[in-house]
């Protein structure tokens, strides 16, 4: 099945008619239901880009009781990019609901959902801009949706220095984001499972490794 284009309330005939959770760390933490023709039905979230582990039980069970737990068919994971941890909690909270409810998880890139949600106010290509740490940002750059209703990637995502940032982009208009819808992202895995496709691998995108390493085998000690 193809979409036919959804308008930029988010709603529209881009939906596959099934009831979606959304769960994204990338950022805050932020957690979302929908209805089959992608209206919200609950939501909750933090912005707080530390503690997910501490909040996304709570978030999660907020949002199924003001929308409801029956009816999920699907649970949208946002796969970043993000910092390390972050992104493993909230990519393991969505699997696991998933599996306890034995049901299939759609992994969507989480600044798709952040271009959507700013396509309802902006024309024209820009840079999604999210804070990385160390100094550093993550940008993506989107002009326009695809036939899906999708926002189209024209440059993936790169890693860059905070201060080389406008350079980088050499014009284009940034938005700074600093918080993510999850219904939008719940919005954007309905729109590519309606259109069969999928839009992420299984393995985050993560803005870098981890600093704490494993340490290795201890030295052994001579007789």
């Amino acid at each position: 099945m193809r979409g036919r284009g959804a308008g930029r309330d988010g709603r529209g005939d881009d939906y596959p008619g099934e009831v979606i959770l959304a769960v994204d760390t990338s950022l805050g933490t932020a957690v979302a239901l929908i209805d089959p023709d992608g209206t919200r039905r609950a939501e909750a979230g933090t912005a707080d880009p530390l503690g997910h582990a501490e909040v996304i039980g709570d978030l999660v069970r907020d949002v199924l009781r003001e929308g409801g737990s029956d009816g999920i068919t699907h649970v949208v994971a946002g796969m970043g990019p993000g910092p390390f941890t972050g992104l493993r909690i909230g990519i393991a909270t969505a699997r696991a609901f998933a599996l306890g409810r034995g049901v299939p998880v759609v992994p969507v890139p989480s600044h798709t959902a952040a271009a959507l949600t700013i396509q309802a106010t902006v024309t024209g290509p820009f840079a999604v801009v999210t804070d990385a740490r160390r100094r550093e940002v993550a940008v993506t750059v989107f002009d326009g949706q695809d036939e899906d209703g999708i926002p189209r990637t024209i440059a993936d995502t790169v890693l860059v220095r905070a201060a080389d940032a406008y350079e980088h982009l050499a014009g284009l208009r940034r938005v700074d984001v600093t918080t993510l819808s999850a219904v939008d992202l719940a919005r954007v895995g309905a729109r590519a499972l309606a259109a069969g496709r999928v839009l992420a691998g299984e393995e985050p995108l993560y803005l870098r490794h981890p600093d704490v390493t494993l340490p290795g085998a201890p030295k052994k000690v001579g007789a």
